[in-house]
């Protein structure tokens, strides 16, 4: 049986069309780069759809090395002359699965395979990834020979000299240890599943702190001595002008760490100290997650599933930095994303590419603000708008006139709640006549941390906890409190969840907010039509043993359940 061409079969999947195979083999003879690799770089296909699709012809994925930081767990179950002997790279070892990734130069090399598996034991699975031979060899010399935990390398910077030099070198980049050591501090928060790295330089140190589950953990003190070498290297990597220390930059870096592929987005900060660097984890395979991922309740889901599905107006995310508004907002936009709408996103900046969606970022310098490049977008034809924020009286009218001739607009907003969209609106200068009818509803949110399931701790709650928490002085029930175990690193919590309310608007709150009615009038009038605020939410995962008191108290004002 002849095997089946990779276009034909991206075809024959309803993948990509015939024109975009053609114009990919045009740029394959111009490039002589593999056809998958250029449908992935146009855009027709994203790394995953490629990868499956590639596992059905071949029976095999494939991994770019250039782009990959192994891990150091992965690297010391192989020795080199095994690696080398077999033309293998361990990438990434998955402690929970029991499962070791291994690039290979040849995956059906059954001796190759066995001899690993001799190796490291049957216990482990072993998984292949198809990589240039080439790449493998290169690969094992970067990264076998020297050292790549952080303590490790900290010692051997403490007995050596720094070379600042080759921080700006693209080749034999492993033989500078803070190079490693800025890789290794890297892959080391992503592990961690941080979402923020903060580079915070005192008098006489470095601070190194690691924002986890909403949380700032200081995770590193260095000798002052390192942050010049380190703070080159992270601007280097990220394309900021390694000589501007005075003026605050940002940049942009993209690895495969950890098996997967991660940005950060940099900002550095002139301080009293040094410059101040802040680098934004962003997890592709977090930051897109499917609408009914979201861990949402089934009535919460069906409301926003409700409100998608009106063809014009406005859809408005709300609450303050690090509540996971934007994760969110991708959610709803990838579950619409076809091939028969045209959705364009506006941001500052743009944080997860999105394959067929047309994403701009704002740039002051060529005067592409929120307002112009709504004008500007609405020349594009499109169905569906995201503009990322709603700050001011510009971008608001701009958003709303969207909405007014016909178009589906999404964007954010800094308000405490849903309902206090309403007066920050007005306060901005949009008219209560130009809201009603154009709002379709509003969503505030706010995230949490889940307990850790294996070490939380019942207990009967307390009588200010009972009056918190709604139920009468006698009721029996049981709450649950962090405690703290290895596998929750001692914190006592375990990854987030998200706090949810959502204002779905209609003709009886639309002419409330004509009159300009109150808050109060607001409230009362989405409460009678089953309108559940942001305490509601997160008492409900209180009394099911999901997260505890103390954690919806930090995010969340319960005090008005008892006044």
């Amino acid at each position: 049986m002849a095997a089946v061409r990779l276009g034909d079969l991206l075809i024959e999947k309803g993948l990509i069309t015939q024109d975009q195979l053609r114009i990919a083999l045009m740029e394959q003879k111009r490039q002589n780069q593999p056809l998958g690799k250029i449908l992935v770089k146009i855009g027709f296909i994203s790394e995953s759809m490629m990868r499956d699709a590639l596992g059905d012809q071949l029976g095999q994925e494939s991994v770019d090395l250039t782009k990959v930081v192994p891990d150091r767990e992965a690297i010391k179950m192989i020795p080199m002359d095994h690696a080398r002997r077999y033309r293998l790279l361990p990438i990434t070892f998955d402690a929970e699965k029991n499962v070791l990734t291994v690039a290979m130069a040849d995956t059906f090399n059954v001796v190759a395979l066995d001899q690993t598996v001799a190796l490291i034991g049957e216990l482990i699975d072993i998984r292949p990834m198809l990589a240039s031979e080439s790449e493998i060899e290169t690969a094992i010399d970067q990264f076998y020979g020297h050292e790549l935990s952080v303590d490790g390398i900290l010692n051997e910077l403490d007995t050596g000299v720094i070379d600042y030099k080759s921080l700006r070198a693209d080749t034999d980049e492993y033989s500078q240890p803070l190079v490693r050591l800025v890789n290794a501090m890297l892959m080391d928060a992503v592990k961690h599943g941080a979402s923020d790295i903060h580079f915070e330089p005192e008098e006489g140190f470095l601070r190194v702190r690691y924002r986890i589950d909403g949380v700032l953990v200081q995770v590193q003190t260095l000798h002052k001595n390192y942050w010049s070498g380190i703070a080159v290297r992270l601007k280097v990597m990220s394309g900021m002008d390694i000589a501007e220390t005075r003026a605050p930059q940002d940049g942009r870096i993209s690895l495969s760490l950890a098996g997967k592929e991660v940005d950060f987005r940099v900002a550095s900060q002139p301080t009293t100290h040094g410059e101040n660097i802040v680098l934004r984890v962003l997890d592709r395979e977090k930051g897109i997650v499917a609408l009914d991922k979201l861990g949402l309740t089934d009535d919460t889901l069906m409301l926003l599933r409700l409100m998608m599905a009106r063809p014009e107006g406005i859809i408005m995310v709300t609450g303050p930095t690090g509540s996971g508004k934007t994760t969110t907002l991708y959610s709803m936009l990838n579950s619409m994303n076809s091939e028969s709408v045209n959705i364009m996103t506006l941001e500052d900046p743009v944080e997860y590419p999105m394959v067929m969606i047309r994403q701009t970022a704002v740039n002051e310098a060529v005067k592409l603000d929120f307002a112009n490049g709504i004008r500007s977008m609405m020349r594009q034809d499109p169905d569906i708008i995201l503009v990322g924020e709603v700050r001011d009286e510009d971008t608001a009218t701009m958003a709303f006139r969207a909405a007014m001739t016909g178009h589906q607009v999404f964007t954010t907003l800094h308000t405490n709640s849903a309902l206090g969209a309403i007066p920050r609106l007005l306060d901005i200068g949009v008219k209560p006549d130009i809201m009603a009818g154009n709002i379709i509803g509003i969503v505030a949110q706010r995230l949490i941390r889940r307990l850790c399931p294996h070490c939380k701790e019942a207990k009967e709650p307390d009588e200010i906890e009972k009056l918190l928490l709604g139920i009468g002085a006698d009721t029996l029930t049981t709450i649950y409190t962090p405690s703290g175990c290895p596998k929750c690193n001692h914190r006592g919590y375990k990854g987030r969840l998200s706090l949810m309310e959502v204002l779905k608007m209609d003709k009886m709150l639309d002419e409330l907010i004509s009159r300009r009615a109150s808050i109060r009038e607001l409230h009362e009038m989405a409460v009678s039509k089953g309108f559940r605020p942001l305490s509601e939410d997160g008492i409900r995962y209180v009394l099911n043993g999901i997260t505890s008191i103390d954690e919806v108290s930090r995010v969340v004002d319960l005090t008005d359940r008892v006044m």
